[in-house]
């Protein structure tokens, strides 16, 4: 069994929203991620879906695409995203998910001896785009991603999932990055990024963390491989 992360599917099977214009790579993108995932992922194994995973605004026009990424082997955790506006409470989520999906939400999920961590994030200090507004979101996210390296507990291996890349421009360190160094965690996943700004990307070590971008069409639609392993499953939950 292994763990495999992918994000920013950006599925539209209940929406009109093509992904193609943003490209030919992009083009039925829906079936080179279904085909991909069927060739390396296993019934066993767990899928990390850091954020973004559908255009739907309400959760009617998300169910087809949750019911697509249900329908694909293996168990999926998932991690909201700024697009993913479907998204409500944690009860109304987690009740129309199909049963091989579960939610990261101020939480921790349990795969055998590693320990899924993580939060949302938001913008950094620093970026371009970064304003008064954007203080109060990224200090709350701060918070939430510390209750969830908390609810995971004393021992196994922290493995961390964010929307937002965590580090700033070339790896510059944040707030989010020493906090994930100082709870020991091992790698940390991310999306969010697409086209220019993959240029200014930062992939590799940081204090102590590996970091990787797990945008769709950056892995080319095929799910990337974190880690190998022989593990099981289980949850434990910290909600506020």
């Amino acid at each position: 069994m292994s763990i495999f992360a992918i994000g920013d599917l950006h599925l539209s099977l209940g929406t009109d929203k093509p992904m193609d214009v943003f490209g030919p790579l992009w083009d039925r993108h829906w079936e080179k991620l279904e085909t991909n995932w069927r060739q390396v992922v296993g019934p066993e194994d767990l899928v990390l879906l850091a954020g973004d995973h559908s255009w739907g605004l309400k959760p009617r026009e998300a169910l087809p695409d949750l019911e697509f990424i249900g329908s694909l082997p293996g168990k999926k955790l998932l991690i909201r995203g700024n697009h993913d506006l479907w998204w409500q409470s944690r009860k109304k989520t987690e009740a129309m998910l199909p049963e091989s999906m579960y939610i990261l939400q101020n939480d921790s999920f349990a795969f055998e001896d590693w320990r899924i961590c993580g939060s949302r994030g938001w913008l950094v200090p620093g970026d371009d785009a970064f304003g008064a507004e954007d203080g109060k979101i990224y200090r709350r996210e701060l918070i939430r991603l510390e209750m969830s390296l908390k609810a995971a507990g004393p021992g196994g291996n922290l493995l961390a999932m964010m929307h937002f890349p965590p580090v700033g421009r070339r790896g510059t360190p944040t707030e989010f990055s020493r906090m994930l160094s100082a709870y020991g965690v091992k790698t940390c996943v991310y999306g969010h990024i697409h086209g220019p700004g993959l240029s200014q990307v930062f992939e590799g070590e940081l204090e102590g963390v590996r970091y990787q971008l797990v945008s769709a069409d950056f892995l080319g639609f095929m799910p990337k491989r974190i880690t190998p392993g022989d593990f099981g499953c289980a949850i434990s939950h910290n909600p506020i």
